[in-house]
């Protein structure tokens, strides 16, 4: 196509905007109406910080920054006017506690969702509530990375800073207070605090009572496609973006995630390879696992709703061995090395345990561990190791899916992993099952961008949506030969949280 950029903006005349608020940074993407993707831009967050192990805090304000920075510079990329912009949506990262004071000032650093120190809050909760009285009111057990937890920890932690809290907001909530003066959230984002009625997609006042939280802190709930705030002119001057464009509520960031690739109906399934892992399963019912061991949430299409199983640290297993033991090397060159290694890594397994776990084990005290070393091993080896590993994780929560039969017609691959011919393989072994891929690979931003686009009518409905802009890109057959094989090395798999139980206690 000739012409520049000028040209494209042209052709499209009703883009909208996508922003997706990450653990590692901002992201804004411009979408047309024609379904192209017109630009994209990233602005970094600081590193989260760890005041104590298996603690994480990050400055929603640092968020806000990144925002505009990403927007202004995605304008700029693209030629697109601020004006011209006609909508916006908003995901990110879901389960931090953001908290407001009267003025609406934040009064601490946000508890973000990977933070592990409310043990004893969640164990609170199961005596208070009961854990079963719990999955019925809210379709998932007490875990410590939903947000009542980090609530009840500050409340008991920090008296002083819960007297002055009088508002909370998740992540992306907060960046849309900034842009707009609302306090809204999305049913998807609101499924993972531990204070929303799922089946109901409203807050649920029976744990709202037990816990002694006041709804009025809380923002309104809204469907995932529906507007609910619009750009003020503060936030105008700040982003560039026309006063009064209107804002849709969004999604959580694995619901809009799901939406960029097109898991909208029963039977398809997403398994993302990011920070974390996520294997996401579009259902049309909340189909809770008694045993807590899935996540139970409304999707980001009204009327629906989505299973997902989480590995606390699937990508992060690898960014975590290249910055502690492979300073220098980077992904290409490690993944280049684990490739010449056979499958199986010649017996070597990791656990990728170095946040505690979630899917299957709801373990905040699980860690990692590296097994069957010999000296004939070599650093690919342990690379290997570590993506099959991860694989192995997320395996488990497709085991969990067939308990309790929830469709898998067809796996799509999302985030980092998926950009890995290996990772890729590796998956498709794993899971037995042929694994692809989507062309335009832009995460939470495009899928929040494609809720805008419905937002303002540009389709009725986000499947017709999904259905005209989401295409496949590439296919990974599973092999049958690597298919025995990883199912032996998943059965050693699975025996290895149990050991590892038996010395951490």
């Amino acid at each position: 196509m000739n012409g520049g950029p000028h040209l494209r903006y042209r052709e499209a005349l009703i883009p909208v905007l996508g922003i997706d608020v990450g653990t590692g940074g901002s992201r804004a993407l411009l979408l047309g109406d024609d379904g192209r993707l017109l630009g994209s831009a990233s602005a970094d967050h600081a590193v989260f910080q760890s005041p104590r192990t298996g603690w994480a805090e990050q400055d929603p304000d640092d968020w806000w920054r990144a925002c505009q920075q990403a927007v202004r510079a995605v304008l700029a990329a693209s030629a697109v006017r601020g004006d011209a912009v006609t909508c916006i949506g908003l995901s990110g990262q879901m389960h931090g506690a953001v908290l407001l004071d009267a003025r609406d000032s934040v009064v601490r650093p946000s508890i973000i969702w990977c933070d592990q120190r409310t043990e004893a809050e969640c164990r609170w909760l199961d005596q208070k509530i009961g854990r079963d009285r719990l999955l019925q009111l809210t379709s998932n057990p007490a875990l410590t990375n939903f947000t009542l937890t980090k609530l009840l920890w500050v409340r008991a932690h920090e008296p002083d800073a819960w007297d002055r809290v009088r508002h909370v907001l998740l992540p992306k909530d907060y960046v849309r207070f900034r842009l707009s003066g609302e306090h809204a959230i999305d049913v998807a984002d609101a499924s993972g605090t531990l204070m929303l009625d799922v089946a109901k997609r409203r807050w649920s006042p029976d744990v709202l009572a037990a816990s002694d939280i006041d709804q009025r802190m809380l923002p309104v709930v809204f469907e995932s496609p529906e507007i609910c705030a619009r750009v003020t002119s503060d936030a105008a001057e700040l982003t560039g973006i026309r006063a009064g464009t209107p804002i849709v509520a969004g999604a959580g960031d694995q619901a809009a995630g799901a939406i960029g690739m097109g898991i909208t109906r029963p039977g398809a399934v997403s398994a993302t390879i990011g920070t974390s892992g996520v294997v996401f399963a579009a259902t049309d019912r909340p189909a809770t696992d008694p045993k807590g061991r899935l996540h139970t949430f409304c999707h980001a299409i009204p009327g629906r709703w989505h299973v997902m199983g989480v590995t606390q640290a699937a990508g992060l297993s690898l960014r975590w061995f290249r910055d502690q033991l492979a300073a220098g090397a980077s992904y290409d060159e490690l993944t280049a090395e684990a490739a010449q290694v056979p499958p199986g890594a010649d017996g070597v397994l990791w656990a990728p345990y170095l946040m505690g776990e979630r899917t299957p084990h709801c373990d905040p005290n699980a860690r990692a561990a590296l097994v069957g070393l010999a000296a004939s091993h070599g650093r690919g080896h342990i690379v290997r190791a570590i993506m099959e590993g991860v694989a192995f994780s997320l395996r488990d929560t497709f085991s969990i899916f067939s308990e309790l039969d929830v469709p898998v017609g067809s796996i799509r691959l999302g985030g980092g992993g998926s950009r890995s011919p290996l990772w890729r393989q590796i998956q498709a072994d794993v899971y037995g099952f042929a694994v692809d891929t989507v062309q335009a690979d832009e995460g939470a931003a495009y899928g929040a961008a494609i809720l805008a686009a419905v937002g303002i009518g540009l389709w009725p409905t986000v499947e017709t949506a999904c259905d005209a802009l989401v295409r496949r890109n590439t296919e990974t057959k599973p092999r049958p030969d690597e298919v025995t094989l990883m199912n032996e090395r998943y059965g050693a798999y699975t025996r290895l949280y149990p050991a590892l139980g038996s010395i951490h206690g």
